[in-house]
């Protein structure tokens, strides 16, 4: 090695390459002493073994394999949650589509109305599932279908909010106008507005729930929204309105 650090290189092509030496990594780690923390991979390959320390002596070795420990526990945990989340995902989606499927198929009118208020409740594992719209002011409260209720005019907007097409609720005492006579048992619940015609009042597909933490604001609604469109257009053809 020559007196400026540089020796030949051994391929014979005679050039000079600059020797890395044991001072030259130290500066470049104190330089960057974040190197191991962002190469945590590379502390296994090191073969570093652990030494007895002083009091006040930190081992660096161990900081960083707990640190890397820690960082695969993180993306261990993380996987598990997406695989659990992407299951429940699933199991919602094939919810839906079966209860998109009853809708469609009910034979008539009255039978969708049926499917709605008394078969999707299972299907899509909700406990209460009503159907509510706006008449006029001397309507009746109630249809003779149970599970339909009747509105004030104004009642969903009033609810929802004006140009609002859901409110989700969660630790909320059910209200008579939406749910009748289980309304005691809602403690949390989804308002989903339907717009069925432009000629006709606005309606609503309410789900209740007992836990009160079964629905509320923070939860996806669009399977949801999906499921109140295929309700829209189901009911606007059998009643033959104009959209």
């Amino acid at each position: 090695m020559s007196s400026d650090g540089t020796v030949t290189a051994p391929d014979g092509s005679g050039r000079q390459v600059k020797v890395i030496t044991a001072d030259d990594v130290v500066a470049y780690l104190k330089a960057h002493p974040t190197f191991f923390e962002e190469h945590a991979e590379l502390v296994g390959d090191l073969g570093l073994t652990q030494r007895p320390q002083g009091p006040g002596v930190i081992d660096m070795q161990q900081a960083i394999l707990k640190r890397f420990r820690s960082e695969i526990d993180k993306l261990k945990t993380e996987r598990t949650e997406i695989i659990a989340n992407s299951k429940q995902n699933q199991i919602v989606q094939n919810r839906v589509q079966a209860a998109v499927i009853s809708i469609i198929q009910a034979t008539t009118f009255e039978k969708m109305i049926h499917v709605v208020t008394h078969e999707l409740p299972e299907l899509l594992d909700v406990d209460f599932i009503t159907l509510a719209i706006e008449a006029n002011a001397d309507a009746p409260k109630r249809t003779p279908v149970r599970g339909v209720y009747v509105l004030a005019p104004g009642a969903i907007d009033a609810a929802i909010g004006p140009d609002k097409h859901a409110r989700l609720r969660s630790h909320i005492v059910g209200e008579d106008a939406f749910f009748g006579e289980v309304s005691r048992f809602v403690k949390s619940d989804v308002l989903m507005r339907l717009k069925v015609s432009s000629g006709s009042p606005d309606a609503v597909m309410c789900f209740g729930a007992r836990e009160g933490e079964a629905f509320g604001p923070d939860m996806a609604t669009e399977l949801l929204f999906f499921l109140a469109k295929v309700l829209e257009n189901t009911m606007r053809a059998w009643l033959d309105l104009p959209e």
